[in-house]
């Protein structure tokens, strides 16, 4: 018997990345899966490429994540696991903050992620369990991302509150946070070498962070095999939060180096 057989798995931010990655991990593990993101073609998409059913949801309105569980409970008749996939980042210093760059960070990475848990959790039965994408920016110190690294921290910080408050309802609420591994989102970042160099360089385990090595973790968390695991933010990151997230300046030397003997 497949880990998630007869469960039903929820996935905000679903059509496309990591969150299609991991619904097609559940799907593969024998869950019904139920993808859910606000663009219905890419929606229908991904949903036919992994065979799930597709639920349009805008993570920002708490009426329509409302309405999500409401009609994935009509049409599955339970929630087992919810992941919140959902999020964009943008990069954005301090001093250049504006409405315009904080507020739709803000409303999907936290607000909306605060919704998800909620509404998701409510629709829970006793051993049920909610994970959520976080990031390796919530933890450690990244220029530029306050925007983004802050409404993670914040959720962080909810997903704990959760795990309390939800405990004794057999419902149990954890996050991952994962350094940069290349999806849609990150390959414009991952894609210049001297990125990649500055990024190896403060990890430990000396490679790259890939999809699986995420995947893999929300399933875990996912599964009755850490049935006693709650209000936990598991750090996917080959080691680099012993060290530090590469600054620009990390980035800008490598840029100057001189090449390798063979490159």
């Amino acid at each position: 018997m497949k880990r998630f057989e007869n469960k039903v798995v929820v996935i905000a931010g679903g059509s496309s990345g990591l969150g299609l990655h991991v619904g097609r991990r559940f799907t593969e593990e024998g869950a019904q899966v139920v993808v859910a993101a606000r663009d219905p073609k890419r929606l229908a998409s991904a949903a036919e490429e992994i065979g799930a059913l597709p639920l349009e949801c805008d993570i920002t309105s708490f009426d329509s994540v409302a309405a999500l569980a409401s009609q994935v409970l009509e049409r599955c008749g339970r929630i087992d696991v919810a992941v919140n996939s959902a999020g964009f980042e943008q990069q954005t210093a301090i001093r250049d903050i504006s409405p315009e760059t904080l507020e739709p960070m803000v409303a999907v990475q936290f607000t909306g992620g605060v919704y998800f848990m909620r509404h998701m959790a409510n629709a829970m039965q006793p051993g049920g369990s909610l994970v959520t994408i976080s990031s390796l920016t919530a933890v450690l110190v990244p220029e530029n991302y306050a925007a983004y690294a802050g409404a993670k921290a914040g959720i962080n910080h909810v997903t704990r509150i959760a795990a309390a408050e939800y405990g004794p309802q057999g419902i149990r609420i954890n996050a991952v946070a994962p350094t940069v591994v290349e999806t849609p989102m990150t390959a414009h970042i991952l894609g210049l070498p001297a990125v990649q160099a500055a990024f190896l360089e403060q990890t430990p385990l000396g490679r790259l962070g890939e999809l699986d090595d995420v995947s893999s973790a929300v399933l875990w968390l996912a599964s009755d095999e850490s049935s006693y695991v709650t209000g936990q933010i598991l750090n996917i990151d080959g080691g680099t939060s012993t060290k530090k997230l590469p600054s620009n300046a990390d980035v800008m030397r490598h840029m100057k180096a001189p090449p390798t003997e063979g490159n």
